[in-house]
């Protein structure tokens, strides 16, 4: 029993932490690019259903620990893609050929090296520049509603210090209780309705599908896809690209029309659920991910509440919250882009451009913040080139 329990425990521990960690962020995302209430709740119930599935079918088939998740930094451009369209159809779009792309990834695996052969400080910078300007909402929002947002920021404060993996889901906790004190009892009515998928027909827009789609698809494998093939291997696993990339990728398709922005493989709670923590023998530790996958489907139950809480917040609080989960990833994605000297003008070209929110021609700023980016690379590499010939 103690060889069960283990994994199991431990599963449902990553769930519950992937899913408070970073479900505000997800809801705002899905209402920045146009959907209603209700199409946000059927995203994340879209969501939660979806990764369940995948976390239990390919770690059962294949015995090992494959945890999915949802793409946060997606999430976080979809916040930052608000203002180049706020028409949901439009979204869902770009969404299903994000999954679309997914899938060729695992079909063609040329697509997939290219994707993931981005330079690196390309890719750490535009990922940068979608993240700072969420990561300044903590700052904004202690100003403009302190008595909210400052214990929520002392919160996560504390537990940053003696319990990082709850830092958040604490965080969150609070700010849950300080909007239900402050917005009466209002909120919880439209939170009493059952979970329902909401569908929404695509549109395939070309100008949102370049400024959203793409980049989705780009910071999801070069942010969640890779370092969770590269998680699965520090702990000894090899996975299987092309079966995940398969069906994360048909995950995304089918559930892009109920809001599903994007499906990936896990990073952050793959290590505990690939790690000794799980269970001391590496081939019992699918257990926790199936588990974790059981968890999700019961998590999305807490959808229309949920949305419901967040619909109830000011705005700059929800922000807020996410962007304190998203530190890290600020953190990890600047100090990669910075990394090597000789690139250095080219990754702060990439992130200024991307943290911009530009938007020209109404493509938004991650695609431009790539475009200039590789340029000044190119130019400064055939300069290099050029003087070294010399």
């Amino acid at each position: 029993m103690r060889g069960v329990l283990q994994p199991v425990s431990t599963g449902i521990v990553a769930a519950l932490t992937g899913f408070a960690s970073s479900f505000v962020l997800v809801i705002a995302g899905l209402r920045a690019v146009g959907a209603t209430d209700a199409q946000a709740a059927s995203g994340l119930l879209a969501l939660c259903l979806l990764v369940g599935v995948v976390c239990i079918a390919l770690p059962w088939y294949f015995k090992m620990p494959i945890s999915f998740a949802w793409s946060t930094p997606g999430a976080a451009l979809l916040v930052a893609a608000g203002a180049v369209t706020d028409d949901f159809g439009a979204a869902i779009g770009a969404f299903l050929v994000c999954g679309a792309l997914t899938v060729l990834s695992g079909l063609w695996p040329a697509l997939s090296r290219a994707i993931t052969s981005i330079p690196k400080p390309l890719a750490g910078a535009m990922l940068a520049g979608i993240l700072f300007p969420i990561c300044l909402a903590p700052i904004t929002a202690a100003i403009e509603q302190p008595v909210l947002a400052i214990p929520v920021i002392l919160v996560w404060l504390i537990l940053y210090r003696l319990a990082p993996a709850w830092a958040v889901p604490a965080a969150m906790l609070a700010a849950g209780i300080g909007i239900a004190l402050t917005a009466g009892t209002g909120w919880a009515t439209g939170a009493s309705a059952a979970p329902a998928l909401v569908f929404t027909a695509p549109v395939f827009d070309p100008i949102v599908i370049v400024s959203l789609g793409l980049p989705l698809f780009v910071v999801t494998m070069a942010g969640q896809n890779v370092p969770g093939f590269a998680v699965m291997s520090t702990f000894g696993y090899q996975t299987p690209p092309r079966p995940v990339l398969l069906s994360s990728g048909l995950a995304t398709v089918v559930g892009s029309v109920f809001g599903v922005h994007s499906i990936n493989l896990a990073a952050i709670t793959a290590a505990l659920m690939a790690s000794p923590e799980a269970h001391r023998d590496p081939a019992r530790r699918w257990i926790a991910t199936v588990s974790s996958g059981v968890a999700y489907v019961g998590l999305g139950l807490c959808a229309v509440l949920a949305t419901a809480l967040v619909a109830a917040s000011p705005p700059v609080l929800i922000i807020a919250v996410a962007g304190l989960a998203l530190l890290g990833a600020l953190l990890t994605s600047l100090t990669g882009a910075l990394e090597e000297p000789r690139h250095r003008i080219t990754a702060i070209a990439t992130f200024l451009v991307t943290a911009s929110g530009i938007s020209v021609l109404g493509i938004g700023s991650a695609f431009w913040g790539l475009v200039v980016g590789g340029i000044i690379m190119l130019w400064l590499g055939w300069g290099r080139a050029l003087s070294g010939a010399t």
